[in-house]
């Protein structure tokens, strides 16, 4: 038969279009025949078993309506959450009613994202990796009760149980197997073997007896994914090509990276709770049938398609009905409670109809692949930002209830939408709360009009909803209601929380000290900080876990979450500070991030600060036409004698080691300073006063700081060609002291420390540092400061816009 490919072209923006071009290639021998057919998708549907020879069946429905709807939900939540890229595809039984692409799948945002865009589709490779064993079972190559031993004898994980492991119980996770393996883990970027992975395995032990707890593990899979190869002459992935993605026509999918995939793959993205955003790593994981698939939401659609259609392709079928029943009957457990996983695919449930699919989540990339078996309607969706599944999940929930919808002649449903917080509300909700009838917190916070939730694994942002209550909504959730009540409580969904004090957290112990601080790799760090009087670790960017302490250097994860049932062994040198923590059988060594507690950070200059001297106090600031304020700079102290001063930029205590002021001296313009000074007075009653390390800076200055500077430390120096706000006079870095010990108050880290360490929103160090680091924040902004992003120390005057940059010395301002 002729070999027909269908490929879908861009026609307008990259917000969501209704038209696409489709190109059927026909060809036969070296002859091929193009056929160009412009039509509205949003009015006709393109079939997906032409690609498999079959006979079409249109759908009779029509989604034009529902497919505006989801449109306009897309383009939301690609604009709120920020989403570089994301596509979508809606599958009706055997036919794409639409397909579309939001955003831009390159780091430059020069190439509009599309239905074709390709993505890391993550654990949605496990479907793939599972089916192809299952077609080895049904050869009668394969026994899935079988002890794995006996198709691999190498594996030899310590198993004290006497239950043997089989294929059936780590398809399910239900084998009792670590989540990572020691090696080519998911932190691991070396790339190792498949091989060197599941041999890694022997140096583990099973966490919980086979059959008796549902524990989620990629190393199981790879193990599987091990004892397929086994039985065969070709590789895992080579296998998956040629017994499922090619019937399938997938030829945008693969488990290794071909030229084709490349051209057309996203930039993924990743997100931190401190706000950076940075490229994507691109190392495949040494777990590879567990989550190296790369794929776009057409090819995952013929994979949709294929299961409504029972297995069946146009050479026959990938996998037998029965089989596939099988796989998409949820494994129970002792007590005959669904666990919510079959073979391979999860099963859940949505508005009453049985939802089969998987989630993929590996680095700068989130998927859904959602089905409806008993309406056949099926959902491809992906983003190529890091955990971001939630979102991706909820516009997929909602495109398979629109089409449902659709169906059953029913109103379409509504997208529910929201906005920030007013300040006021926020500003009546901030504080901390303990559970009444528990012993879990809450903590709420704002900066820069975010509203942010600390309360059980995740940080979530609060957002005013279309009806006004207040919810969560971002990248990990939406829909949960937080409210007080009349009795000045915190009722957060169904549970209620009571106000705690605002006082500073207590000191930690001092066994918890050298452990505290950050492990692993700049693409995937771990946190060890303290919260509300423990430990906790903050793991994979955004799950924070408290930690249960069985000695002063071992700690168990929490029974819920990614890694229940594991722990961590730190490991110490000589002064008691941790170098290294196995948590969950992957070793994180400690980084060296910023300085120690007291320290001043340092740089080493691109040229000694006396050569750039005479350049900078040369050279001029850059013009301002335009209307400004008269200057008028006076000293802070002169305001308020009670504010202590230890400008650092007058001695060699600074990042720079050199002297850039004559004289130690804070200079503002005049409502600025007298901000400063307000701000002064409402510390003192709690035993607290600012501490000012620099105000004003001529311009000559900030030229000689950005020409010392080496290239990959410049974000946190000014540039001189825009000029800083210190140069006008109307910023500030400062910090907290003690008014009877006049020392300064511990902060997460120090002044001018070139780290993320520096940042408002960094989330390690104690509770304590935190708070002091808060407390500072939010004193400075109930007199018109705003915080910089980068620095917790450097603040902003409201009005910094109104006057022109500085030059002027101390010496020529006393004069």
């Amino acid at each position: 038969m002729p070999q027909k490919r269908l490929a879908l072209h861009r026609m307008s923006s990259n917000t969501g279009r209704s038209h696409v071009k489709r190109v059927l290639h026909v060809t036969c021998g070296n002859r091929c025949l193009t056929i160009a057919v412009v039509m509205l998708m949003a009015l006709q549907a393109f079939n997906l078993p032409t690609l498999w020879g079959q006979e079409q069946t249109p759908t009779t429905h029509e989604y034009g309506p529902a497919i505006d709807k989801l449109k306009a939900a897309a383009r939301h939540e690609v604009q709120q959450k920020q989403l570089p890229a994301f596509s979508i595809s809606l599958v009706d039984r055997d036919q794409v009613v639409w397909a579309d692409g939001f955003g831009f799948q390159d780091a430059d945002r020069t190439i509009p994202a599309t239905a074709e865009t390709v993505y890391r589709v993550g654990s949605v490779s496990k479907l793939f990796t599972d089916i192809a064993v299952m077609q080895l079972v049904d050869e009668g190559k394969l026994e899935l009760d079988a002890p794995v031993q006996t198709y691999f004898p190498e594996f030899k994980p310590n198993n004290p149980f006497d239950v043997p492991l089989t294929l059936r119980q780590m398809m399910s996770h239900r084998s009792g197997l670590v989540r990572e393996s020691p090696v080519g883990n998911y932190f691991d970027p070396s790339e190792p073997t498949l091989d060197a992975t599941v041999a890694s395995l022997n140096d583990t032990s099973l966490v919980y007896k086979p059959e008796t707890k549902t524990k989620y593990s990629n190393a199981a899979i790879a193990v599987v994914g091990a004892v397929l190869e086994k039985q065969l002459d070709v590789s895992h992935p080579e296998r998956v090509r040629r017994t499922i993605l090619d019937p399938l026509g997938m030829n945008q999918s693969s488990f290794v990276v071909s030229p084709a995939i490349e051209s057309k793959l996203a930039t993924g993205w990743m997100r931190t709770y401190d706000g950076r955003r940075f490229s994507a790593p691109t190392f495949l994981l040494g777990t590879g049938p567990a989550g190296n698939l790369y794929s776009n939401v057409l090819d995952l659609s013929k994979f949709v398609s294929c299961l409504f259609n029972a297995g069946k392709t146009n050479d026959g079928m990938i996998l037998k009905p029965e089989t596939l029943r099988r796989m998409t009957t949820p494994i129970k457990d002792a007590d005959g409670k669904p666990q919510g996983f079959g073979l391979g695919f999860h099963i859940k449930e949505l508005d009453g109809f049985t939802k089969i699919g998987h989630g993929g989540a590996v680095y700068g990339f989130s998927t859904q692949l959602e089905a409806l078996p008993e309406r056949k309607l099926g959902v491809a969706a992906a983003a190529s930002l890091d955990g971001t599944n939630a979102v991706v999940r909820r516009l997929a929930d909602y495109a398979l209830r629109l089409m449902i919808a659709t169906q059953d002649g029913k109103e379409l449903p509504e997208y529910r939408t929201t906005v920030p917080v007013p300040a006021e509300r926020a500003r009546v909700l901030r504080g901390r709360y303990k559970e009444v009838e528990g012993d879990r917190f809450a903590e709420i916070s704002e900066l820069n009009g975010d509203v942010l939730m600390h309360r059980g694994t995740f940080r979530s942002e609060l957002r005013v909803a279309d009806d006004g209550s207040i919810i969560t909504d971002d990248e990990a959730g939406f829909g949960t209601e937080v409210n007080l009540n009349s009795d000045g409580q915190l009722v957060i969904g169904d549970t209620t929380f009571q106000r705690l004090p605002d006082d500073p957290p207590a000191e930690i112990p001092d066994r918890w000290r050298g452990l505290i601080g950050e492990y692993g790799w700049d693409h995937n760090t771990l946190y060890i900080l303290e919260r509300n009087g423990r430990l906790y670790a903050l793991i994979e960017w955004f799950y924070y876990y408290p930690l249960t302490e069985i000695s002063d250097d071992v700690f168990e994860f929490p029974d819920h979450g990614l890694y229940h049932g594991e722990g961590l062994r730190f490991t110490r040198d000589e002064s008691g500070v941790a170098t290294e923590v196995n948590a969950a059988e992957v070793v994180f060594n400690r980084r060296e991030v910023g300085t120690k507690d007291g320290e001043t950070f340092k740089i080493t200059p691109v040229k000694p600060i006396d050569e750039l001297r005479a350049g900078a106090l040369a050279a001029s600031p850059p013009a301002e036409p335009g209307s400004y304020r008269e200057p008028d700079l006076v000293e802070l102290v002169n305001l308020d004698p009670s504010i202590a001063l230890d400008i650092r930029y007058a001695t060699k205590n600074n990042f720079t080691g050199a002297v850039f002021y004559k004289q130690p001296k804070a200079f503002m313009q005049k409502p600025a300073a007298e901000a400063v000074a307000r701000a002064n007075q409402t510390l003192k009653p709690l035993g607290l006063g600012l501490l000012i390390h620099d105000a004003y800076r001529p311009w000559h200055v900030t030229k000689m700081f950005w020409d010392a500077t080496p290239g990959d430390l410049k974000d946190f120096v000014a540039n001189p060609a825009s000029g800083s706000r210190h140069n006008r006079g109307c910023a500030v870095d400062l910090t907290l002291y003690d008014l009877v010990s006049g020392q300064p108050i511990q902060m997460v880290a120090g002044y001018d420390e070139f780290s993320p360490r520096a940042f408002p929103l960094y989330p390690g160090g104690t509770s304590r540092q935190r708070w002091y680091r808060d407390l500072l924040r939010r004193t400075m902004e109930s007199q018109g400061f705003s915080v910089y992003r980068y620095e917790w120390w450097h603040f902003d005057y409201k009005d910094w816009k109104r006057y022109r940059i500085g030059n002027a010395t101390f010496e020529e301002l006393i004069d």
